[in-house]
Parts: structure tokens; sequence; C-alpha cells
């Protein structure tokens, strides 16, 4: 298994779509970086945001999930309350090659601040927006700035192609846009 270059990420993102918008420069003054990069790609976050409240003193359940743990934002900075967490989406769509997975890791500058981005690996044969997951681990309020950098991607080609694909086992979240809060198969 191989970790692609920005060759390889430049071609199959022009030629096969695998990131729309896709940004070839690395844009780094005066913003959270974002972009192409030596062996990755660094991702944008959206302006929607789901922060989680408990406002309705509810339980979080991943097999039941209450929309009403959350609160909707749209704009251009979101302020996580300390020790708190929002979901986000990325401002790019994915279409992942069959014999590609992705690993999504937090951006240093974020990192810094206390703020720790988790995104699960994108399998291949998935396509659609990544939901972002973002923890305010600080005592204080923190700010994320819509349309900058937040993680980045760095993906890996199999040495075999796999038997069944995320598209061909029919994921729950293929082809998500938005942010799409926790499913269960049923």
């Amino acid at each position: 298994m191989g970790l692609k270059a920005d060759k390889w990420i430049r071609e199959m993102a022009q030629k096969h779509q695998m990131i729309e918008p896709f940004c070839e420069a690395n844009i780094g003054k005066g913003v959270v970086s974002y972009g192409l990069s030596s062996y990755g790609y660094d991702i944008r976050v959206g302006r929607e945001f789901k922060i989680f409240t408990n406002i309705n003193s509810t339980v979080i359940d991943p097999k039941n999930f209450l929309e009403a743990n959350v609160v909707d934002f749209i704009g251009d900075v979101c302020i996580v309350p300390a020790n708190s967490f929002a979901l986000a989406r990325t401002v790019e769509y994915f279409k992942m090659p069959d014999n590609v997975l992705a690993i999504c890791l937090g951006k240093s500058t974020y990192a810094r601040c206390g703020i720790i981005v988790n995104v699960t690996p994108f399998e291949p044969g998935f396509e659609g927006h990544i939901t972002i997951e973002i923890s305010n681990t600080t005592p204080l309020p923190a700010k994320i700035y819509a349309n900058e950098g937040i993680a980045q991607v760095l993906f890996l080609q199999g040495d075999e192609q796999c038997d069944t694909t995320y598209k061909d086992k029919k994921g729950k979240y293929q082809k998500q846009t938005g942010i799409t809060l926790p499913r269960i198969l049923k």
C-alpha cells in the first residue's frame, strides 16, 4: 500500500473528479491553509455547523440520535463552546477510487489551540461530502473559520483490489450531502 503524492492527487482530481472543487495550490497566507500539499490534500470546512447543546438534557445515543441535541448554525465563523463539540462538513465532495482508502488528520494550527478534528476513513468507493467532528477541549470558546483548512487527507492505494467497496455494500453514508447525523442500518 503506497502513500500518494501531489501529482497523483492532481491527476485524480482533474481527470476523475475525485475532489470537487479542487484547489491545485496550497493557499496559506492569512488563512488556515488548504489545497494540494506534497502528500495530501488540506480540506476546508463549510459554513454549516451543528453545535451540540445540553438545553434539552437528553442523552447522546448513536442508535437513536435526537436532532434536539444540536443547534444549527450557518456563518463564516463558528464559535464552539468550551468543552463542547460541533459537526460540520467539507466544502469538497469526494469520489473515492475503488482501490484507495483515505485517512484524515486534524491540522496542527487547530490542534495547537486545543481543537481536535476527527474524521473516519474514506473507504474505497465512497462518494459524498465528509462530515467533520470538531472537539473544543479547552475551557474557553473556540473559533472555527469557514471556507478555510480544517484537516489533511492522505490517500493510500491498495496493493490489490478489495472484494467489496463502500458503494458495493450500499454504505449508510454513501452520497451524503450537508452534515449527516449518526445513522444505524435497520
